[in-house]
């Protein structure tokens, strides 16, 4: 199915931005949407966004709405999150999903083997 990889993690002040890359192999035509999610120390994994592949739909949790934008490139089979205005509360490890179901019906649920190996993103006062 297809298989991802995340980069571009890092140390960030509050305040500032960063760009999460997800390069995406294996049958992604087969794909209807990508997302990414999130677990920060002592929470669950969280949903953060997801895209329809192919007509780039978007979905966001609340949380992150208006400072977080998704986008992908098909072509490239690549996928990214913006970060803008981080907060101290954004840090976690920031997970690529190859194949997310459910996000017309809101449930936003990752197929197992569809996951990245995560990067960490740590934002400081």
């Amino acid at each position: 199915q297809v298989q991802v990889a995340e980069s571009g993690g890092g140390l960030v002040q509050a305040g500032g931005s960063l760009r999460l890359s997800c390069a995406a192999t294996g049958r992604t035509f087969e794909t209807y949407a990508m997302g990414w999610f999130r677990q920060a120390p002592g929470k669950e994994r969280e949903f953060v966004a997801a895209i329809r592949w192919n007509d780039g739909i978007t979905y966001y949790a609340d949380s992150i709405k208006a400072r977080f934008t998704i986008s992908k490139d098909n072509a490239k089979k690549m996928m990214y999150l913006q970060m803008n205005s981080l907060k101290v509360e954004d840090t976690a490890v920031y997970y690529c999903n190859g194949d997310v179901l459910g996000v017309v019906a809101g449930t936003f649920r990752p197929r197992d083997d569809s996951w990245g190996q995560g990067t960490q993103v740590t934002v400081s006062s």
